[in-house]
């Protein structure tokens, strides 16, 4: 491989103070001068902390045990005071995972990404940095003028932010940039613009590129060698063609299984159990207890270096076993479900034109789910998918135009004025488990309140519904104590979606509910809601902005944009033979491998 090598991380360690667990550990990695390095797994592997380090940054009770990081022969974990002050923003760069948050909501863009240059000294007068500024502001596809300049990050769209983030890390042209998952909570649209962009630059300005992401698919077109990490460390690092077509970790292989397929050919496949956090990993092997491979060897002892030669490294006692395995040879196309028009309808929606005060964000929009059936509702941010959704479970507290029927019933605008039977019949899955559980309320708490709501249980009837409820979402009684803060993100969104279905509902709204997942737990939540449609009848509307999953939950879909349907029919058709322009963007736009 061409160019010079800018970034070297040697054996980084890093632990939780004062007890020495282990965060991330033997963690050793190159980048070259325009290349870009994908860091992929799931939630509590390690990769966040181990980007962070690269800056000698670490969030409170983490401490950087043992290694090295090298940019341009200095060793950044050997800094300190006023040279670590020159080296972060200008030798080595970050981009969060969150912009919003990131950006100060008191000062205006144009002087926030004015700071960045002062503070390096980047030009020789203010003249000189006012153009680069410019400079910067083109560079990712924003305009320049005054007026943009003096708005305030809550002016601007998440792309936006998310443009302005990467505008301010590549201002004073830095060695090395590390973005941690910077488009987690974008639309396909935007998310592909930022990756671009992200491309573009690091090629232009030979910048070494670390990408941080629980999304093989996100990295497929934009890392040229991908770094696969497990519970701290690196299970297996090779270039982009070698992980895709012939991978030699079982991780590996689970990860790539469980990527939505826009095709449709290749059924989407969970990874059963989760990853173990620091404290609670086993000896050997971390992979071992959800691997298929497993041999008693793997129990015991960590695998050293090994693999086909120094562009492909794995970590894996059996890897050329694995190897000689065919991808994908264990995974079934999705089962295609037939369509049948005759069936009932559930929710008619009939020239619905909604807004937010005086502004009309639904426009004409009319809409059926069928009975036993899933329509996906998909679109960039803003479109007004989630609208629409709010509009049909009653949660949308503004004016309302046109007809919204449950089985040729009139429903009441809002939730408050439907009756306690309508009520338990269409319940609303949130986007955020975190912001949707109470935090101060037990899962016994909270799945035991819509039995009180709608059921005149007893106490013995009311515990057999909440253990039921939890077996639905593949989660046992244990969980029954703890708070949601005691739990991972995919566990919390079981519970949002045990909590749903306690209250045995006919119509199930999912707003987004796998955005913010793992890729491994996303498939599981799809796998779970398919399997819940299919044994209890549940109608569906699964509001989201990856098209890739559509395939694997729905039978009908419906385009939506500036708070219109553009297209709508069942998935075949749609992602097959697309007629709007905006539906053959977002496919075009949309990640696959």
């Amino acid at each position: 491989m061409s160019g010079q090598v800018v970034l070297t991380v040697e054996d980084l360690k890093i632990v939780i103070e004062p007890s020495g667990i282990l965060i991330d550990d033997e963690v050793s990695l190159t980048i070259r001068q325009g290349e870009v390095l994908g860091l992929v797994g799931e939630s509590a592997s390690g990769k966040t902390t181990v980007a962070t380090a690269l800056l000698k940054h670490q969030r409170r009770g983490a401490k950087i045990a043992g290694g090295r990081v090298l940019v341009g022969g200095r060793d950044v974990l050997a800094l300190s005071g006023e040279e670590l002050r020159e080296v972060r923003g200008g030798l080595i760069s970050y981009v969060p995972q969150d912009a919003s948050a990131s950006l100060n909501p008191a000062v205006r863009i144009g002087t926030q990404l004015m700071e960045i240059l002062e503070a390096h000294d980047y030009g020789a007068s203010g003249s000189a940095r006012t153009e680069r500024l410019e400079e910067m502001m083109a560079e990712v596809l924003l305009p320049s003028d005054r007026q943009f300049l003096r708005r305030y990050p809550h002016q601007l769209s998440g792309g936006q932010q998310q443009r302005v983030a990467v505008a301010m890390a590549f201002a004073c042209r830095p060695k090395v940039i590390v973005l941690d998952e910077p488009t987690t909570a974008l639309d396909v649209t935007t998310q592909a613009h930022v990756l671009e962009t992200v491309k573009g630059l690091s090629e232009s300005y030979g910048v070494a590129a670390l990408y941080v992401t629980h999304d093989l698919a996100v990295v497929a077109n934009l890392a040229d060698r991908i770094a696969v990490m497990y519970a701290g460390r690196l299970v297996e690092v090779g270039s982009r063609n070698d992980l895709f077509t012939r991978s030699l970790h079982p991780y590996s292989r689970k990860l790539l299984a469980a990527i939505p397929d826009l095709t449709g050919n290749r059924a989407l496949q969970g990874i059963p159990g989760s990853a173990p956090r620091p404290g609670s990993r086993p000896e050997g092997c971390a992979f071992a207890p959800r691997c298929d491979w497993v041999i008693d060897r793997c129990l015991s002892e960590f695998p050293p270096v090994d693999g086909p030669g120094a562009d492909h490294q794995v970590r894996c006692w059996r890897h050329a076993e694995v190897g000689a395995e065919p991808m994908g040879s264990d995974a079934k196309g999705a089962e295609r479900v037939k369509f049948d028009p005759s069936l009932e309808n559930v929710i008619a929606v009939s020239g619905l034109s909604a807004y937010y005060g005086r502004k009309k964000t639904l426009h004409d929009v009319t809409m059926h789910l069928h009975t036993r059936r899933c329509i996906a509702l998909v679109g960039e941010s803003g479109s007004g998918k989630t609208t629409l959704a709010r509009c049909v479970a009653g949660l949308h507290h503004f004016k309302i135009e046109g007809s919204i029927k449950h089985r040729d019933k009139e429903l009441a605008r809002d939730a408050r004025g439907r009756d306690r039977a309508t009520r338990q019949t269409i319940q609303y899955i949130f986007q955020s488990p975190y912001s949707s559980l109470n935090p101060r309320k037990t899962v016994r708490q909270i799945l035991t309140q819509p039995l009180r709501v709608f059921f005149d249980f007893s106490k013995s009837e009311t515990e057999d519904r909440v253990a039921f409820a939890l077996e639905q979402v593949a989660l046992d009684t244990s969980v029954l104590r703890r708070y949601p803060d005691e739990m991972s993100g995919g566990e919390r969104q079981r519970v949002a979606i045990a909590r749903a279905l306690a209250a045995e509902p006919t119509v199930l709204i999912c707003d987004e509910v796998t955005s913010s997942l793992d890729v491994s737990v996303q498939a599981a939540i799809v796998e779970l809601l398919a399997q819940l449609q299919h044994e209890t009848g549940l109608s569906m509307l699964f509001v989201t902005h990856n098209l890739a999953l559509v395939r694997s939950i729905a039978q009908e879909v419906a385009v939506m944009s500036e708070g219109r349907i553009v297209e709508a029919g069942t998935v075949d058709k749609v992602l097959e033979d697309p007629q709007a322009d905006y539906t053959r963007k977002l496919l075009s736009d949309t990640p696959t491998i």
